[in-house]
């Protein structure tokens, strides 16, 4: 439940931006319970969740204006969470006193996804279900609820016959390899079966509406000599833009390449990571104490990007004339498929151990076992892990790691095309004369100053360099007091900016040694204090303290420099300052 504090960090995050922000929701409410709040309800139940505030008024700066009857308001507001809102939704409603004023709050829990989409009864499923799209509540298309309720159970569109379509429409040694592999490796389930039924137990084959067999659409896609001829959108297109905008050159040259990449599954993550190859270039990174010659983008991240694209694409009726598409830019790589996650899974979930949701598991369970052709290695080789694999080999080439962004209706993956540890970022990183950075910490020094457009967090900071939770607390709380980045927010929305000497780094604004002191003068003074007077955040202050501890020009009284009661004063012999490193 959101408690007061929770509120206050709230409002000042508000303030700060000067706007509502995605996960939160600000209504004035002075003429009661707004209708639109149905909406919102919709969009904060199929999304992430999110907080709504009644009695705040954003024209004046999110300014505490009150409820008249806060409790009838609570009463209506949860009667409409229950009545109004299929499934119900479980709100809790909260009424807390914040600037003098009464105002509610109610923290919205996203639904199942065994029960999205949830929607306003009174307008139906197609037009009452909504999502959140920055600060505002956009309704779904119709396609986007059938995706949601297609994440109620396990697809089957992988296993729908294909009309009129045998097995003379598949590579023939394609089918005979797969039968030979799954005898070896799964002999509990084909062992001692004839051709014909190891392909029917693995649902290459299944039963016709007509009562015989045909092909699967998995089966097709697969091993299919040509799944074009049958749904000719199921490929793949690759188009390289000469500009970051996509725009053509003066020249009027639109594309460098522009090309359609056909044929079963396995050709086309070949002929795809060919057609990429084909068109990236080589740069020097710095490794250890030389330069090394790598490509653009590290061919194991763009495997799994492949992979995963053509493997969790929607497949359903209203998705077949969708193709997977990549498109390169001077500044990234694109790829993008229809269909968002499927189930339970979320974009926060990514790369993270033991988590795996698959839209096609026939589709998937057969590419587990059908090699890309001229290499040993099968299509699905890293099942449950290839987001994991990805991210490694991008860390490993001194990367960012990709964006992913799911639109229900469609999922990208961008990889920027950049190397964060380039000799001018080492460079920059050394200008800032800090001693002890962790490798981690560079890394994440380097985003920053590379010119990624939003903030980060903590969430962010384990994302990019693959160090736990405590780990990351920890370093960035080290960064903070060493005045390199700068925390917006406090709590769970606390992120994180460069500080704005970035550019041009001057790091005698980093040594606070005399501010400290001059704040301390002859009396004995807490932490708090020492904030209050300098003006500098706790992070900055206790670092500080610690240096001038160590270099014997302070001292502590009251206890161990880690109680939270201890004060500081001057050392009696206080020491010339050692010179700086």
């Amino acid at each position: 439940m959101v408690l007061t504090t929770d509120l206050g960090e709230i409002v000042q995050n508000l303030r700060t931006l000067g706007a509502d922000i995605s996960d939160v929701e600000v209504k004035k409410a002075e003429g009661g319970l707004p209708k639109s709040l149905r909406e919102t309800l919709s969009a904060f139940a199929n999304g992430h969740g999110g907080v709504i505030i009644l009695g705040l008024e954003e024209g004046r700066g999110f300014k505490a204006t009150g409820l008249a009857d806060p409790a009838k308001l609570a009463a209506d507001l949860g009667a409409m969470c229950a009545e109004e809102m299929e499934p119900p939704v479980r709100a809790e409603i909260g009424i807390h006193e914040f600037e003098g004023r009464h105002v509610l709050i109610a923290e919205i829990p996203e639904a199942l996804p065994t029960q999205r989409p949830c929607f306003y009864k009174g307008a139906g499923i197609s037009k009452g279900s909504f999502i959140r799209v920055s600060d505002g509540d956009r309704r779904l298309t119709t396609y986007e609820v059938q995706l949601m309720l297609s994440s109620r159970g396990q697809p089957r569109e992988d296993e729908e016959p294909v009309p009129g379509v045998g097995l003379e429409c598949l590579d023939a040694a394609g089918v005979e390899a797969l039968v030979a592999r799954l005898r070896v490796t799964r002999p509990y389930a084909f062992q001692g079966f004839d051709r014909d039924s190891v392909l029917r137990r693995a649902k290459v084959i299944v039963r016709a509406p007509d009562g015989g067999d045909a092909v699967s659409l998995g089966g097709l896609l697969a091993l299919g000599s040509y799944p074009q001829e049958h749904f000719p959108q199921l490929m793949i297109t690759f188009v390289s833009y000469p500009t970051i905008t996509g725009a053509p050159l003066p020249s009027g040259e639109r594309f460098l390449d522009n090309i359609a990449l056909e044929g079963p599954i396995p050709v086309m993550v070949r002929d795809a990571l060919n057609t990429i190859r084909r068109n990236m270039s080589r740069r020097a990174v710095i490794v250890g104490l030389g330069r090394q010659d790598v490509w653009e983008y590290p061919e194991t991240a763009l495997r799994e990007a492949l992979v995963n694209a053509l493997v969790h694409r929607d497949l359903s009726s209203a998705a077949r004339g969708g193709q997977v598409q990549i498109e390169m830019y001077p500044d990234r790589l694109v790829i993008r498929n229809p269909g968002g996650l499927y189930g339970a899974l979320t974009v926060d979930d990514l790369g993270e151990e033991g988590v795996s949701s698959a839209r096609n598991a026939t589709l998937m369970r057969l590419l587990e076992d059908v090699p890309v052709p001229g290499e040993t290695r099968t299509v699905c080789e890293n099942r449950g892990s290839g987001i994991r694999a990805m991210l490694d080999a991008l860390r490993s080439a001194g990367m960012s790691p990709p964006r992913f962004e799911d639109k229900i209706s469609r999922f990208s993956v961008t990889f920027p095309n950049h190397t964060l540890l380039s000799a001018e970022t080492i460079a920059w990183i050394a200008g800032l004369e800090q001693t002890g950075l962790t490798d981690s910490q560079g890394l994440f020094l380097a985003l920053l100053w590379q010119g990624e457009d939003e903030p980060m967090d903590n969430r962010s900071y384990r994302e990019h360099t693959g160090v736990d939770s405590r780990v990351a607390t920890f370093e960035l709380r080290d960064l903070v007091s060493r005045e390199l980045i700068l925390p917006e927010g406090t709590g769970r929305w606390t992120r994180y900016r460069l500080a704005e000497y970035r550019s041009t780094p001057h790091p005698q604004r980093a040594d606070r040694r005399q501010t400290i002191l001059a704040a301390l003068g002859h009396e004995t003074l807490s932490r708090a204090e020492l904030s209050s007077r300098t003006g500098l955040g706790d992070q900055i202050v206790r670092r500080w303290l610690r240096v001038l501890r160590e270099e014997n020009v302070i001292e502590t009284v009251g206890g161990s420099h880690r109680s939270p009661n201890v004060r500081y004063r001057r050392a009696q012999q206080e020491p010339l300052f050692p010179p700086r490193s």
